[in-house]
């Protein structure tokens, strides 16, 4: 065993005294590190604190550790290891707040953003790269990932639990383009993670979730050259949602790869709806697609955009507003198309605030197997994310209103969960979000984590 996995075993299996945060050696750990560390009354602390959700400014830390390199992570990993929880955390997106333990370490890894693109366009990324940063540096050189839609949010988390988005049709998942990723693991150790050095662990970085087997401080991966899309958005009257569902699943069950478009539901009376998204090829070929969903709804437009636009500007077009946002949300995974589109309809009815994105599947997804990587939902038709805007105040309605459209939506068979819009109150989470790769993913946290270090309401080492 080299010098440094010795001194970092003897380091880890030293007894702690007293309890909580008074357990962990603030002092020692703020000498150890480049980067600061921040504790309640720093200066710096409430902002470095916070996560992108106002409803989660109630998980305060203990400390939070602003890492600058895979050496930092590995101090921050020692010394508040089995003492106080523990999370990483880069774009702060966690529906939840998993990323904020209470009277725990947050790991932040955001000042570990660089973004090198190689001249065989291999990037490497760190982890705490938002997907704004990535988005940039790929498109300056003419090359392409395919990754979440918001740019706030960080690549680790769109990587891990498999990321979707609106290039998924056309080039796969996030993970898919994954060749390796640099890993501190519970006992402070740094390893890579590869399909020849480390096969389980690889496989499991691509659709496990974070949180649950290490912390990934960088990424490695294959890019493609950056296409220029066609970017839409079709809106259509309030109170056609019944038949625009039923016409959009039938289209985009039958489209071409290349075409990725959501459905988003609003919620209202009566509830409404529009489709937007990216074609991989030029508007003069997208307009017949588009009139094509027209034709199969009946239904006559209130709005129809369509642009032609370069890579990063594709990606800005659904990039949304970068400002803090207060929501809960859920998610469930559509097999195959809903066969009652009026319940769905049903649902959303007076629910104002609320909205039910489908997010189609297929294509470039579905070319890898259920278990060649651990994200399980290859085969299945769509996503749904159950989203609701809320307040401090309303936040106990919002949750209920999510609960039962999150109900109603499994009362017609429509399952399981995506492990990246993780829930707490998702019925029968593990299996929802990891269907038959479950019990392989939950071998290798715990050879990885055997202690539970990484431990948390959600992870693999509880089940």
């Amino acid at each position: 065993m080299a010098r440094e996995s010795l001194f970092h075993a003897s380091r880890a299996a030293q007894p702690a005294t007293g309890s909580g945060s008074e357990q962990v050696d603030w002092e020692g750990l703020r000498r150890a590190l480049r980067g600061p560390l921040l504790r309640p009354g720093n200066p710096g602390f409430e902002d470095a604190r916070k996560l992108f959700n106002p409803l989660n400014d109630d998980r305060i830390p203990a400390a939070v550790a602003q890492c600058e390199s895979a050496s930092d992570v590995s101090e921050a990993v020692l010394a508040a290891a089995n003492r106080v929880p523990l999370a990483a955390r880069s774009g702060g997106h966690s529906y939840p707040g998993y990323s904020a333990p209470r009277d725990g370490l947050v790991v932040d890894l955001r000042r570990m953003s660089a973004v090198a693109v190689q001249a065989d366009g291999t990037a490497t990324v760190g982890a705490g790269a938002a997907l704004r940063d990535v988005y940039g540096a790929l498109g300056q050189a003419n090359r392409c990932l395919p990754a979440g839609s918001c740019f706030t949010v960080g690549v680790a988390g769109v990587t891990l639990g498999g990321g979707i988005g609106v290039l998924q049709r056309r080039f796969g998942l996030t993970a898919d383009h994954l060749v390796a990723a640099e890993v501190v693991t519970a006992d402070g150790r740094r390893l890579t993670a590869s399909a020849a050095r480390t096969p389980d662990l690889f496989w499991a970085l691509r659709g496990g979730g974070g949180g649950n087997f290490g912390i990934v401080t960088q990424f490695t991966f294959a890019t493609d050259p950056a296409p220029a899309p066609t970017v839409f958005v079709v809106g259509f009257p309030a109170g056609k949602v019944t038949e625009v569902l039923s016409a959009w699943q039938q289209w985009i069950s039958a489209a071409p790869r290349e075409l990725w478009a959501n459905l988003n539901i609003s919620g209202g009376d009566p509830p409404g709806c529009r489709v937007a998204g990216c074609f991989v090829g030029p508007s003069s070929a997208c307009h017949p697609l588009l009139d094509d969903l027209v034709s199969r709804s009946g239904v006559l437009p209130s709005r129809r955009t369509v642009q032609d636009r370069d890579f990063f500007g594709a990606m800005r077009f659904f990039a949304g507003r970068p400002d803090r946002e207060s929501f809960v949300a859920s998610s469930r995974v559509l097999n195959t198309p809903v066969t009652g589109p009026a319940a769905v309809t049903a649902l959303l009815t007076g629910r104002t605030g609320m909205a039910l994105i489908l997010d189609p599947l297929g294509g470039a997804v579905a070319d890898v197997g259920v278990q060649q990587t651990a994200f399980p939902h290859r085969n299945a038709f769509a996503t749904a994310q159950v989203y609701a805007s809320a307040t401090a105040a309303s936040e106990a309605e919002a949750r209920r209103s999510v609960a039962a459209v999150v109900d109603g939506l499994a009362a017609q068979g429509v399952g399981g969960g995506y492990i990246n819009y993780i829930d707490p109150a998702l019925p029968d989470w593990q299996e929802s979000y990891y269907g038959p790769n479950l019990g392989r993913l939950r071998s290798i946290a715990h050879d990885y984590d055997p202690d539970k270090v990484f431990d948390f309401a959600q992870g693999l080492t509880r089940v």
